[in-house]
């Protein structure tokens, strides 16, 4: 398992990274055909994708995503949660949705890089899939061109130090788009942490049971944006001060003007 403790130098890493089996898990004995028959159905696909953003939703929500009724959604979300993708939670008389992990978001991801497009046939598709590229979630954290500029930010500034968030596909070992990195080993500086103070967000307190810092190859733009349990605390933080907010669509976020100003000021960030 990645190594969780609190790290005795002024710097934080992503450590030894994940086991084995999270790391080449296709050398051990997994049912993939299981989790393939899941994804497979087209109304169950749909019904992960409206959950990737890492948000719980309840069942109505994803019956309106899926394009189905509540009675099939219901069905469709049983097979998800028995075979463990999907987690269900109530809240008071409704039961809400939501991934089992970010483990689930990745394998989506991956899965749509081979996956054959979906024709786009209209205005509100094509202002969706720009705005995916934009900025979007990719399950807790930032991916898109804001995630990138984000993760280059801190770099230029000096939060992180260890590589500069370039993927070089001709260069890259185990790096792949739309997946976990592990080709490069980012770390928070000590300047790093006074400067994520500044912003509200106590590195002191990540998530403990993942990894503290990783990164993704991001599909869209092929460079690195942060996930891990930093890329977690700093984007919910981001939600907080209302630098973004979600848009209407699934995993579409939007930067605000104050947003804005803030990332320029803080993080010299700018997005175009």
């Amino acid at each position: 398992m990645p190594n969780n403790s609190r790290p005795t130098s002024p710097h934080l890493t992503a450590g030894a990274g994940p086991t084995e089996r999270q790391a080449e898990p296709l050398k051990h004995q997994t049912d993939i055909a299981r989790a393939a028959a899941l994804i497979a159905d087209p109304s169950r696909a749909r019904i992960l994708k409206g959950l990737a953003d890492g948000r719980a939703l309840p069942a109505s929500v994803l019956a309106g995503e899926a394009g189905i009724g509540a009675a099939t959604a219901s069905v469709h979300l049983a097979k998800l949660v028995e075979g463990e993708l999907v987690t269900v939670q109530q809240r008071g008389r409704h039961r809400y949705y939501r991934l089992t992990g970010p483990d689930v978001s990745a394998a989506l991801e991956a899965l749509a890089l081979i996956a054959p497009p979906l024709a786009i046939t209209s205005l509100k598709q094509s202002n969706r899939a720009n705005a995916l590229h934009q900025a979007r979630s990719c399950y807790d954290h930032l991916a898109g061109r804001l995630g990138v500029a984000l993760m280059r930010g801190l770099l230029e500034r000096g939060v992180l130090t260890g590589s500069d968030g370039i993927h070089r596909p001709e260069l890259a070992v185990r790096d792949r788009p739309s997946s976990y990195g592990h080709d490069s080993q980012y770390e928070l500086t000590g300047t790093g942490r006074a400067m994520l103070a500044e912003l509200g967000v106590d590195t002191d307190r990540l998530p403990p049971r993942r990894p503290a810092i990783r990164y993704c190859v991001d599909w869209s733009e092929h460079q690195h944006h942060l996930a891990g349990g930093l890329g977690a605390v700093l984007t919910a933080r981001l939600f907080v001060l209302d630098w973004v907010r979600w848009g209407l669509s699934p995993r579409v976020v939007h930067l605000t003007d104050t947003g804005t100003r803030g990332l320029k000021r803080t993080l010299g960030v700018t997005l175009t």
